[in-house]
C-alpha cells in the first residue's frame, strides 16, 4: 500500500467511513489514482477516451465539468472499476455513479494552482487531511 493509500485510508477512518460510500471509495482511491499512472497517466487516458477537456476542467481553477458514470467507465475500463467495487463493496453501477461525482472533486483539490504536478506524476499529499473533510464532512 503506498503512501496515498494510507493517507486516504486514515482520513476515511478517522471521518466515521463505516458506511459512508464515499468515505469507501476515498479510501480505495489512492490505489486508482497510481495504477492510472498518476496525474499524466489519468490525463491521458481522459484524452484517448476524447474527455481530456473534462479532465482539464477539474485541473483548472473554472468550473469542473460533469463527467457520467458511463463516460467515467469508458475512461477507466471496467476491470478497474470491477477491482474497486469488489474492493468497498459496492455494485459495478454504484461505484461508478459515486466515483463520477467524488473524482472531479478529487482532481480538483489536489491541483490547486490550476495546473498538473511538473512531470505529469504524483498529486501533492499535502492537503489530503482537508480533502477529506470537506468531501466526507457535509458533501454527501
Amino acid at each position: 500500500m503506498g503512501l496515498l493509500d494510507n493517507l486516504l485510508g486514515a482520513a476515511g477512518a478517522n471521518l466515521g467511513g463505516g458506511g459512508n460510500p464515499q468515505a469507501a471509495l476515498l479510501q480505495q482511491l489512492g490505489g486508482l489514482l497510481q495504477s492510472s499512472g498518476g496525474a499524466g497517466g489519468l490525463l491521458q487516458a481522459f484524452e484517448q477516451g476524447g474527455l481530456g477537456h473534462v479532465f482539464q476542467s477539474w485541473v483548472g481553477t473554472g468550473q469542473n465539468l460533469p463527467i457520467s458514470a458511463d463516460q467515467l467507465q469508458s475512461v477507466l475500463g471496467s476491470g478497474q472499476i470491477a477491482q474497486l467495487a469488489e474492493s468497498v463493496g459496492l455494485s459495478h453501477a454504484d461505484t461508478l455513479q459515486h466515483l463520477s461525482s467524488l473524482l472531479p472533486q478529487v482532481v480538483d483539490h489536489l491541483t490547486p494552482e490550476g495546473q498538473l504536478p511538473a512531470g505529469g506524476g504524483g498529486f501533492d499529499l499535502g492537503s489530503l487531511g482537508a480533502l477529506a473533510g470537506q468531501l466526507l464532512g457535509g458533501n454527501r
